[in-house]
């Protein structure tokens, strides 16, 4: 028989893998990482989940982990047990995380020019309208794949019953972190104060089209990831932004 397997392929060179459940100020979340394979076979791993022996033997049959990214700063506490596992690898995050993680030597720093060794598979949008959170990101350009750290949130119904109380389930409705009206936290929403500048990255995200939406935590888009971005990110604009002209062209 076969052997089971952790990995789930769900586009051209794209992978996820399920993390387990953390806990963040004493609320569960699901957490999720991305594996890609860059042109030149070796891989991209986004957003790094635990390492087990498991995991390992099955990322290791996929190829060489040659980059291991950090989308902000919040999603940084699987980078050295990769980096342990994959020395010759690279660590890149965004500024917030270089500077959270002192302890950890970044080989690079991310921003909105993506480096030459994975500029034809990804598209970089940094969002920085939140003085709680910058976040970079990431456009898959072969599969059409947006992925998103904590910029938006949709625990399913059978997540929130398993494992958060009724008094949480109802402060999970209030923050719009629900599969139903899957958004950013509230805390982000309401602290984000330069709102030009993160509607300009939203269209600018729009404007590639997307088809899929992985989210770190929740459940994921597989289909019609633009109006699905569109309704996430709704609360950005009194009018919808699918509607209005693209800052990226």
């Amino acid at each position: 028989m076969p052997r089971p397997t952790r990995l789930e392929q769900v586009g051209e060179g794209l992978w996820l893998v399920e993390g387990p459940t953390v806990s963040f100020y004493g609320f569960p979340y699901p957490t999720r990482s991305v594996i890609v394979r860059l042109p030149n076979g070796t891989l991209w791993v986004w957003s790094p989940i635990p390492l087990d022996e498991d995991l390992l033997a099955e990322v290791t049959e996929l190829g060489v982990v040659a980059y291991l990214i950090s989308p902000n700063k919040l999603h940084h506490l699987g980078l050295l047990g990769w980096r342990e596992a994959f020395p010759a690898a690279q660590l890149w995050g965004v500024p917030s995380t270089v500077r959270k993680r002192a302890d950890l030597h970044f080989d690079g720093v991310l921003d909105t020019s993506p480096p030459t060794t994975w500029q034809d598979t990804f598209d970089h949008v940094m969002f920085r309208g939140s003085p709680l959170l910058e976040e970079m990101i990431f456009f898959h350009r072969p599969s059409r794949t947006v992925l998103l750290a904590d910029l938006c949130e949709g625990l399913s119904h059978d997540f929130l019953a398993r494992h958060w109380a009724p008094w949480q389930r109802a402060i999970a409705r209030l923050w719009g972190i629900t599969e139903a009206a899957p958004k950013a936290p509230l805390e982000i929403r309401l602290s984000t104060i330069r709102r030009r500048e993160a509607r300009a990255a939203i269209r600018r995200l729009l404007a590639y089209d997307p088809e899929k939406v992985i989210m770190a935590h929740g459940v994921w888009q597989r289909c019609d990831g633009r109006a699905f971005l569109g309704r996430s990110f709704s609360w950005l604009s009194p009018e919808p932004l699918h509607a209005v002209g693209s800052d990226h062209r």
